[in-house]
């Protein structure tokens, strides 16, 4: 049994959730959002709640049934309080800065780096050293956050890179005399 999946995700007021066949679509303060299951689980909204249960009892009916139960707790909470990601920018002259829809990202490379921002998500650059990604898809924001911090992850020496905020990193020993 899934004890995630067993739970269901309840509709705050304000927000609406409408089925046609395996996709279901919520609309609230922040937008409208829409996911669709695998003919594996089956949805029902009723009163308020959305519940999600497993067609059979097959291995693959039981690994949807939680992550379909996840997917729509997701898209409830991205239209009513939306997703955040935050990452801050270590090094010597690495900074950030917002030009229009395109993150600048100077990073020691030999030029600066020009980050297009997709549609659904907001960058904003609060501090040179601080990026915050905001959106009502989890998923979005999530990429759009590792992608901005594939440019320059963190390494293990000095700690140099763009990280998430509260994110540790493991620190190696220089080498010795």
């Amino acid at each position: 049994m899934s004890r995630i999946g067993k739970k269901p995700v309840e509709l705050p007021s304000g927000v609406s959730a409408s089925l046609s066949g395996q996709t279901i679509e919520v609309k609230g303060p922040k937008g409208t959002l829409s996911f669709t299951a695998t003919d594996d689980v089956t949805l029902t909204v009723e009163d308020n709640q959305v519940s999600v249960d497993p067609r059979g009892k097959s291995k693959r009916a039981r690994q949807q049934w939680g992550m379909s139960r996840t997917m729509v707790g997701n898209l409830v909470t991205g239209v009513t309080e939306g997703f955040k990601k935050e990452l801050e920018i270590q090094g010597v002259g690495y900074r950030a800065q917002m030009q229009g829809n395109t993150l600048k990202l100077n990073l020691g490379l030999s030029h600066d780096v020009d980050f297009p921002i997709p549609d659904g998500v907001t960058v904003t650059c609060p501090k040179q050293t601080e990026i915050v990604v905001e959106g009502s898809d989890a998923q979005l924001v999530g990429q759009v956050a590792a992608n901005i911090r594939d440019w320059r992850r963190p390494e293990p020496y000095k700690g140099k890179g763009i990280r998430y905020k509260g994110e540790f990193i493991f620190r190696k020993e220089g080498k010795k005399k």
